[in-house]
């Protein structure tokens, strides 16, 4: 049943939210009073106006990402020139590409359209960020439940060390294979490795909070929030500005959303939007957590049970358990008195009684040797033999 669950919610996420994205409230920079009045008008709510004082103004705000595109007059009184910036998605971009073509078109004006931070060579459809938060979510998503099966054998601070420890490596080596081996993501190593670290982090902990909290539902939970949900409302491979209202709130708040924008912002707009991202990842990998010390420092750790002794055979060859001599759990040292008050061996003469360990009479006949005497030493079986009534007796 839960993997049915997954299945559907995976399948429903991703394809849902691609089968007819809707541009809403995509913000543009128009110079020019009129035509940002005229922009708006035509074009409603897909679009979000920002008059602009100047072009340089406007061009400022698209390279540290306030807006999407930029819309201005051409050289020509005629004509419009669109400066568009690539680095943010191709399904962004398309869609106000489209739009500003829709209102050009409509007011008989011809367009322009230039790509002003466009995407690495090496990244052409602006997707390896999406890989590589999907990618490192999944690893911290992986350890979490490692760690799972090694609350019995591990301290909590040891636990917290191993998947610390981890989301470092998993962020160094990851911005590593991204940045410098294959080129797909032009930011700096560091900056980058750090805001992966983190990723793996929130993942780790957070699945593990879960798993601890809700028992065997908290993976299946953790795989819907983390990898379903978290990765699909992400605006990586649809813009967030397309997405439903309630998936544009998840991107928001949602990891693999915060380390989408977090890549890009370091990636191609200088760092300009990275701090809401960078508090919403750590918000996350602490508060994780937090919960998991305060669930663990209110466990109460149940007294350890004494060692039972093992079985002693028993002749019939059952089992029969050795009684404790000691009920108290103090060890006696030092002899045991004799049952008369003395520490000697204690001659007892033939026939004799006794009952053994298990509590059975037994008896031992005349030898038929005169003056024979078994000896029994204090602290063994003293007092447990009786010499039989009458004289002792032998055999001729």
């Amino acid at each position: 049943m839960i993997g049915l669950i997954i299945v559907s919610a995976f399948v429903g996420c991703y394809i849902g939210l691609m089968r007819d994205p809707q541009p809403h409230r995509i913000p543009v920079a128009v110079t020019g009073a009129r035509l940002a009045s005229q922009v708006q008008e035509a074009l409603g709510d897909s679009v979000d106006v920002h008059r602009a004082a100047s072009a340089s103004a406007a061009h400022d705000a698209l390279l540290h990402r306030d807006v999407v595109a930029v819309l201005r007059s051409g050289p020509h009184a005629e004509g419009l020139a669109l400066d568009t910036a690539g680095a943010n998605g191709l399904s962004t971009t398309a869609a106000v590409t489209r739009l500003v073509t829709g209102y050009a078109h409509g007011a008989g004006r011809h367009l322009t359209v230039s790509d002003t931070v466009p995407l690495d060579r090496y990244d052409a459809r602006g997707l390896a960020g999406f890989y590589l938060s999907f990618g490192v979510t999944l690893s911290g998503f992986a350890l979490a439940q490692s760690v799972v099966g090694l609350a019995n054998l591990l301290h909590l601070r040891h636990r917290f060390t191993l998947m610390a420890a981890f989301a470092a490596a998993s962020g160094l080596v990851a911005a590593a294979i991204a940045g410098p081996v294959l080129g797909a993501v032009p930011a700096p190593y560091l900056p980058l490795a750090f805001v992966l670290a983190l990723l793996a982090a929130a993942a780790a902990f957070t699945t593990k909070m879960l798993a601890t909290y809700f028992g065997p539902l908290g993976i299946p939970v953790a795989t819907l929030l983390l990898l379903t949900v978290g990765n699909s409302t992400s605006g990586a491979t649809i813009g967030t500005d397309l997405l439903p209202r309630g998936a544009r709130t998840l991107s928001e708040l949602m990891p693999p959303g915060a380390a989408v924008r977090a890549i890009g912002d370091i990636s191609y707009f200088q760092g300009s939007h990275v701090l809401a991202p960078l508090a919403t990842l750590v918000l996350w990998g602490a508060g994780s957590a937090i919960l998991l010390s305060l669930r663990t420092s209110g466990r109460t750790t149940p007294a350890p049970t004494p060692p039972q002794p093992a079985p002693v055979p028993h002749a019939s060859g059952g089992d029969r358990p050795v009684p404790d001599p000691h009920p108290s759990g103090e060890i006696q040292r030092g002899p045991v008195p004799h049952p008369y008050g003395a520490d000697r061996p204690t001659p007892v003469p033939y026939p004799y009684s006794y009952s053994n360990s298990y509590g059975e009479d037994r008896s031992v006949p005349d030898r038929g040797t005169a003056g024979t005497a078994v000896t029994v030493w204090s602290g063994g079986d003293a007092g447990r033999f009786t010499p039989d009534p009458g004289p002792a007796r032998h055999r001729a």
